[in-house]
């Protein structure tokens, strides 16, 4: 007979754990069975000991198992259902621009996203700055939206894997969240039991990412990769760098505008438009959407160029519930803050480095972020025109324009910004920030 407190004690003592032992301890999370006290005690083991690729591939699948798997069969004559899934950083906003190009090339995208976790944006929250768009919607009509718009990026329902639901919010709270067997299930269990046909996977690392150091993102995406595979979910990971913001904007309804300016071509920041295209690339390669890199780049451009990217990203907003025309006019439905004003440093030189965490905070501190769950956001407010790295810079010169409702959270908030920032006398070398591709 199994018992909850031998299996922590075994992982505790850094033995494996066998996968009825895992299954039974998913299966009491999943029913209630297992107390917090005791999930947090067998997170916390794992923190420390670690988990074996065995071990990780038998939490994902049973944590998978804890709910409803999502069935595409309908969907596979007429394309390969592929996701994307970001592990989190500062002006973020990948999603919204890849879903739409992935459908717009033939593949099928259900995206299930989060919500913002500390100085990281969430996708769900961008979206909410969209009026109508329904980001809670069931797994029919999840699957009615997709098939009719060809992606749909929405919220975790609470049928799809609802042991990782309860598992996260304590490992939340129990400073167990970094443990990378656990993230690695977590993500993946989600993923799987959408469904998925291929996956590409886009490790952030650098200040403003939860992997700051190469390392912990190798690692990370090499688990990741691994896992998946093994699960039966062929997937790529992409380590990206977030050692500045992506893109030029931080701000849930500003990050809307600028992704809609990249589908609709009227503008595209490099660093965002490299990143994009290769994990875009990867995708449709996995997907047998394009043989080569150069095919696949081929087709990104073409759907970006003849608009039917945007056309697709319209489709997902009204299956959504959002405006008919939000691509027409976005300027019309998105708000705007109370004040808007440019950003100067007091000094000359050229941009050399962000704390591109302290600049995730200052969005936070606007009241564009969370500083405790279920907290509501001000979708207008954040930073746009961020320069990139590189830039020469004076004290006429701006780096920024933030947008506020509140002169306090201004000042507060610009003062955050610019604190962020540090200035040299010649410009830092530019790598490209694509920084190594994971695979099998």
């Amino acid at each position: 007979m199994l018992l909850p407190q031998e299996v922590i004690r075994k992982k505790r003592e850094g033995h494996e754990l066998s996968s009825e032992e895992i299954a039974y301890f998913v299966k009491g999370i999943t029913s209630g069975d297992m107390s917090d006290s005791q999930i947090a005690a067998l997170a916390m083991a794992v923190f420390f000991q670690g988990m074996s690729n065995a071990e990780t591939v038998s939490l994902t699948q049973s944590m998978t198992k804890s709910g409803d798997t999502i069935d595409w069969s309908e969907l596979r004559d007429s394309g390969p259902v592929l996701d994307k899934h970001s592990t989190g950083g500062v002006g973020d906003k990948l999603s919204l621009m890849l879903a739409p190009i992935i459908a717009a090339c033939g593949g099928y995208v259900p995206m299930i996203s989060g919500r913002g976790l500390g100085h990281t944006g969430g996708t769900l929250d961008k979206l909410d700055a969209i009026p109508g768009y329904q980001t809670s919607i069931d797994i029919d009509r999840l699957k009615s939206i997709t098939k009719t718009a060809g992606c749909a990026i929405v919220g975790q329902t609470g049928d799809l894997a609802p042991a990782d639901k309860r598992f996260y919010a304590i490992r939340d709270i129990t400073a167990t969240v970094e443990a990378i067997p656990l993230i690695t299930a977590s993500i993946l269990s989600k993923k799987l039991s959408a469904g998925l046909d291929r996956l590409v996977m886009d490790i952030k690392v650098g200040s403003g990412a939860f992997s700051n150091t190469l390392t912990m993102a190798e690692e990370l995406a090499e688990t990741i990769v691994s896992v998946a595979n093994g699960a039966g979910l062929p997937t790529r990971a992409l380590i990206t760098d977030m050692d500045q913001v992506l893109g030029s904007s931080a701000g849930n309804a500003l990050e809307v505008k600028e992704a809609w300016s990249y589908l609709s071509g009227e503008k595209k920041e490099v660093r965002t438009d490299t990143i994009t295209m290769s994990l875009c690339a990867e995708l449709l390669i996995l997907g047998g959407l394009a043989k080569t890199h150069d095919d696949a780049q081929h087709k990104i451009m073409a759907v970006l160029s003849n608009g039917k990217a945007l056309e697709q990203f319209q489709k997902m907003i009204t299956g959504l519930g959002g405006p008919t025309d939000f691509c027409e006019k976005p300027d019309s439905y998105l708000k705007s803050a109370k004040y808007c004003e440019d950003i100067y440093l007091d000094r000359s030189g050229y941009l050399s480095a962000m704390d591109t965490r302290e600049i995730g905070m200052a969005v936070v501190a606007l009241g564009g972020g969370r500083s405790k769950p279920g907290q509501e956001i001000d979708h207008a407010v954040g930073f746009d025109r961020i320069v990139p790295l590189g830039t020469p810079v004076d004290s006429g010169i701006p780096v920024a324009r933030i947008h506020a409702n509140s002169s306090d959270q201004l000042e507060r908030a610009k003062t955050q910004y610019l604190n962020g920032l540090t200035v040299a006398d010649k410009a830092p070398d530019q790598a490209s920030p694509i920084l190594k591709l994971i695979e099998n």
